[in-house]
C-alpha cells in the first residue's frame, strides 16, 4: 500500500470507531480481516495513524473545525506528525486509493495547527473537558506539558529477570535489536520503536522464551522496587492480573519467602501461570478464586488475615497513566466509569487492611494520574482505617535507592511518576503501615 492508501485506510477505521463507538483494537482487527491484501507493515502503519489521531483527537478537531474521520486524520498529520500543507496535499491527491483532494476550506483551516495556544484548555491538552478539574488538581501549572507528554508514543521497555540473567549480559545477547539501559530502573532495557509505532518482536527471541526478561514499562518496574519487598517475607499481590508485578517481586525477593498472587477475576490470572513457569520463580502461589469476589461472602484470603508483611494493591483504575499506549481509553472514559473504579479501589484497600499484620505495609499503586483514584483514595481509606499511617515519600524513595523521585510527592503524600517527569507511563504509589 502507498502512504496515501494507508491514510485512506486509517480514515476508514476512524469512521468505524466514531460511527459505532467501537474500541479501536476491534475496529482495526475487523478492517484487517476484511482486507487481506494489506500486509503486516500496512496494518501496523494504519494502526499508528489511527492511534495518533486518537491521541490528538481534540486538537485535530479544533484545527479542522469538525470531528469526522477525515478531519481528525488531516488535523493529526499537521498537529501530531508535523507535516506541512504541501506534504498533506500530496497524500490527499485524489489519485487511485488516495483520499480526495483537500478543499479550499480544509487548506485554510490547516493554518490553525500553528495557533493551538489560542485553543481552549481541553483542546490544547487533548483531554476530555470534564476531566480538566481533576487533571489541573494533579498537575497545576504544568498541566499542558504533562498532557502533551501523554500524547506521545510510548517506548518499549523490558525488565531483566535477575533470577536468570544480568542486564549487561542480556543487553549484549539482544544487541542486534539496539537496546539501551533504562535511565532509572537497574533492571530495565529500552528498545527503539519504528516510525510505524512498532518495536522488535521481542516475544519471539530465545531469551524471552527462556524467561530472561518480561515486557514491562520502566514505571511499573519502579513502583515494584518502591514497594520494598523484603527477602523471606510474606507478600500478597491482591490484584495480580497477568502477573507482571508478581514476577518483579519474586525476583527482588530472590525466590525467598512467599508470594500469594490472586485477583477478583480468575480470567485475569490465566496468563500468569506460563509467565511464572518461564521465570523460574519458586516462591509464588497463585490462588484462583471460585467466582468473582463478593463482599457478601467470606474473603477467600481470610486464613491470611493479620499475617502479611506486604500487601501489594495494583488497583483497578481508569488507566489514564497509559494514555500514550491506549489513547482510545481517554475518550471512552465517562464519569460513571471513574466512579465505579473508585468504588473498586475502596473495596480492595479494605481487603488489604484485613491482611496486613501489625507493622505490615500496604503498597497502593495505580496507573492513573487522577487524584480521585490516588490521593483521594488514600484519604478515604485512612478515614475508614485510622490504624494505618502514610509513610513519607522521601523515606520510601530513599529506601529503594531513588531519593530523587521524592520531588514528585503529591499533596497527600503519595508519589506520581509520569511521561513528562520520569519518561515512564504514569504510576502512583502510596505506602501505608499498619500501626502495632
Amino acid at each position: 500500500m502507498t502512504p496515501a492508501a494507508r491514510v485512506a485506510g486509517a480514515m476508514e477505521v476512524l469512521a468505524d470507531i466514531l460511527d459505532r463507538r467501537r474500541p479501536a483494537p476491534d475496529a482495526l482487527k475487523d478492517w484487517g480481516l476484511a482486507r487481506r491484501f494489506a500486509g503486516s507493515k500496512d496494518r501496523a502503519a494504519i494502526a499508528s495513524l489511527v492511534y495518533d489521531a486518537l491521541r490528538r483527537r481534540a486538537s485535530s478537531a479544533w484545527v479542522m473545525e469538525a470531528e469526522t474521520a477525515r478531519a481528525l486524520t488531516i488535523g493529526m498529520l499537521a498537529v501530531q506528525r508535523g507535516l506541512d500543507s504541501a506534504a498533506i496535499t500530496a497524500l490527499f491527491s485524489g489519485e487511485r486509493f488516495a483520499p480526495e483532494v483537500l478543499s479550499a476550506d480544509e487548506m485554510a483551516r490547516l493554518d490553525r495547527a500553528r495557533r493551538l495556544d489560542e485553543a481552549p484548555a481541553a483542546v490544547a491538552c487533548d483531554c476530555p473537558e470534564w476531566l480538566l478539574p481533576s487533571l489541573t488538581k494533579a498537575f497545576g501549572s504544568a498541566l499542558r506539558d504533562e498532557m502533551l507528554a501523554l500524547t506521545a508514543r510510548a517506548p518499549l521497555d523490558v525488565r531483566v529477570n535477575s533470577l536468570k540473567a544480568g542486564r549487561r549480559a542480556l543487553r549484549e545477547a539482544l544487541a542486534h535489536l539496539g537496546p539501551e539501559d533504562t535511565p532509572l530502573s537497574p533492571f530495565g532495557l529500552r528498545f527503539p520503536v519504528g516510525d510505524d509505532g512498532r518495536g522488535p518482536a521481542l516475544q519471539a527471541e530465545p531469551e524471552f522464551l527462556d524467561g530472561m526478561f518480561e515486557i514491562q514499562d520502566e514505571g511499573s518496574q519502579l513502583v515494584s522496587l518502591l514497594s520494598g519487598p523484603a527477602q523471606g517475607s510474606r507478600v500478597v499481590d491482591l490484584c495480580a492480573g497477568a502477573g507482571g508485578k508478581t514476577l518483579a517481586l519474586a525476583a527482588l525477593m530472590e525466590s525467598t519467602g512467599e508470594i500469594i498472587a490472586t485477583d477478583v477475576d480468575a480470567r485475569r490470572l490465566v496468563a500468569s501461570h506460563a509467565r511464572l513457569q518461564r521465570s523460574g520463580a519458586t516462591n509464588v502461589t497463585v490462588r484462583t478464586p471460585r467466582g468473582r469476589y463478593d463482599q457478601r461472602r467470606p474473603d477467600p484470603l481470610a486464613d491470611l488475615a493479620g499475617t502479611v508483611d506486604l500487601v501489594l494493591v495494583d488497583a483497578p483504575c481508569t488507566g489514564s497513566g497509559t494514555w500514550r499506549r491506549n489513547p482510545d481509553a481517554k475518550w471512552r472514559l465517562r464519569p460513571g466509569g471513574l466512579a465505579e473504579r473508585c468504588r473498586d479501589q475502596a473495596v480492595v484497600l479494605d481487603r488489604a487492611a484485613a491482611l496486613a499484620r501489625p507493622g505490615g505495609r500496604i503498597a497502593y499503586i495505580t496507573c492513573s494520574v487522577l487524584p480521585d483514584e490516588n490521593d483521594d483514595a488514600i484519604s478515604a481509606f485512612q478515614s475508614r482505617h485510622s490504624g494505618f499511617a502514610l509513610l513519607p515519600t522521601a523515606e520510601v524513595a530513599a529506601a529503594a535507592g531513588f531519593a530523587e523521585l521524592a520531588q514528585w510527592t503529591t499533596p497527600r503524600g503519595g508519589l506520581l511518576l509520569s511521561p513528562h517527569r520520569t519518561g515512564t507511563d504514569a504510576f502512583y504509589i502510596a505506602m501505608l503501615r499498619r500501626q502495632a
